[in-house]
């Protein structure tokens, strides 16, 4: 239920409650994380830990993680606008950020232009899955330098935005481009001779 840290984007935050708890009958989880046998939430520190076998609700800070999954989603919207391959990649719940392998700054105004009419035009967001021997045969899907799509269990999870973008992620998205809402470009960098740092913010 718990997205945890991974890919560029933060784990959740929320609440645990159960009857461990003590008096107020909750503990702030402050983060998630990949552990090394499942899902890790992590608890405010001197929070009472839950006991094996007790009957727990956990519930995520939703207004953060819909700010997460709008921001996610916006970033695939600038990987159909830029022409490069991504160095690097960073969600926020108030900015966020994508590095491509391009050897010049886009066009401010002409991206702002482009990232409003993706938004506009509602586009769905559909989640599939492609096999590891279909992904071998379209090496471009992969569009990350750095973060390789997980292998081993025969699929890979892909976010489609139809006839916009389509690559494997295990991100959190919205269901339409209409959802993300007002953003705007914000800096865009110069991060190294073939690096370029293309900064969104929310405009609310």
């Amino acid at each position: 239920m718990f997205y945890p840290t991974g890919g560029g984007q933060p784990g959740d935050t929320g609440i645990l409650k159960g009857a461990g708890q003590g008096a107020s009958g909750e503990a702030a989880i402050l983060d998630t994380v990949k552990g090394e046998d499942g899902i890790v939430h992590v608890l405010a520190e001197g929070a009472p830990r839950p006991q094996v076998g007790e009957r727990v609700t956990v519930t995520i800070d939703w207004d953060r993680r819909y700010r997460h999954m709008r921001m996610h989603t916006a970033l695939h919207l600038l990987c159909a606008l830029v022409d490069g391959k991504i160095t690097g990649a960073q969600v926020g719940a108030d900015k966020s950020r994508v590095d491509f392998n391009i050897p010049e700054s886009p066009d401010k105004a002409a991206l702002q232009a482009g990232l409003d009419a993706l938004v506009d035009a509602a586009h769905p967001v559909k989640i599939g899955w492609i096999s590891d021997a279909e992904l071998d045969a379209q090496p471009d899907l992969v569009r990350s330098m750095s973060v390789a799509p997980p292998r081993g269990s025969g699929r890979v999870r892909t976010i489609d935005i139809a006839g916009v973008d389509l690559q494997p992620c295990g991100g959190t998205h919205v269901a339409s481009t209409a959802e993300i809402g007002r953003l705007r470009i914000g800096k865009i960098e110069n991060k190294g001779k073939q690096n370029r740092r293309i900064n969104i913010v929310f405009d609310d």
